[in-house]
């Protein structure tokens, strides 16, 4: 599958790129928000597109022309306020549903976050966050797109195990955004993770079991 990863140049989005790329079964094409990072791909032979989640969604319609599936790992970041962590996180994500849709793409793979889908165990310090990815998430799943969503828990910058639980309903757990992008990769293949959301921490089972299981 064409595979268009938005939010390429983050931490996750630049290792699913670089999976997809040794992948024999998917190309990436890499949507970042600046020429300077367009040319970072580039130089490394990845197909790039400009695009800008604030802008419109004819905008980005236009970014998924030839595409399969659309992989949305974009966020605002954690220094940023409220007001971005809405215009990225929730309505660049609900955009780009809307430009998929439009553009008849099906497969949408959306990065959440761990309990996103239940109020009462959010991470009281980044509520807005929360709000964001909680109504994205209500929308894909509203949405005629065969979606999954992946909500991980705190994310890390060690080395990933290729070991993973996943599950409807996790209380707590971590896991490296190694395993994160292992697991969108994976997801890609397995039509068992279509129309399904889960939380994903580190665990015991290999990643391809894990979402067999789910």
């Amino acid at each position: 599958m064409n595979v268009l990863v938005i939010g390429a140049n983050g931490q996750i989005g630049r290792q699913v790129v670089g999976l997809l790329k040794e992948s024999k079964n998917h190309t990436p094409r890499a949507m970042v928000r600046s020429e300077e990072q367009a040319g970072r791909f580039e130089r490394d032979g990845v197909e790039t597109i400009v695009a800008d989640l604030e802008g419109s969604v004819e905008q980005l319609t236009r970014a998924m022309v030839g595409i399969d599936a659309v992989v949305f790992a974009a966020g605002s970041g954690g220094h940023t306020g409220p007001d971005k962590t809405l215009l990225i996180d929730l309505d660049g994500a609900v955009k780009s549903m809307e430009a998929a849709e439009k553009g008849g793409i099906g497969r949408f793979i959306l990065i959440s976050a761990l309990q996103a889908n239940h109020r009462e165990n959010w991470n009281e310090t980044i509520r807005p966050y929360y709000v964001a990815k909680h109504y994205a998430d209500r929308a894909l799943t509203e949405s005629s797109l065969d979606y999954t969503i992946i909500r991980p828990g705190g994310l890390m910058n060690t080395p990933g195990t290729g070991r993973v639980t996943a599950a409807e309903n996790l209380e707590g757990g971590s896991i490296s955004r190694e395993d994160v992008a292992r697991t969108i990769v994976a997801a890609l293949d397995e039509d068992k993770t279509i129309r399904r959301a889960f939380d994903l921490v580190a665990g015991d089972t290999s990643i391809a079991e894990a979402l067999e299981k789910i």
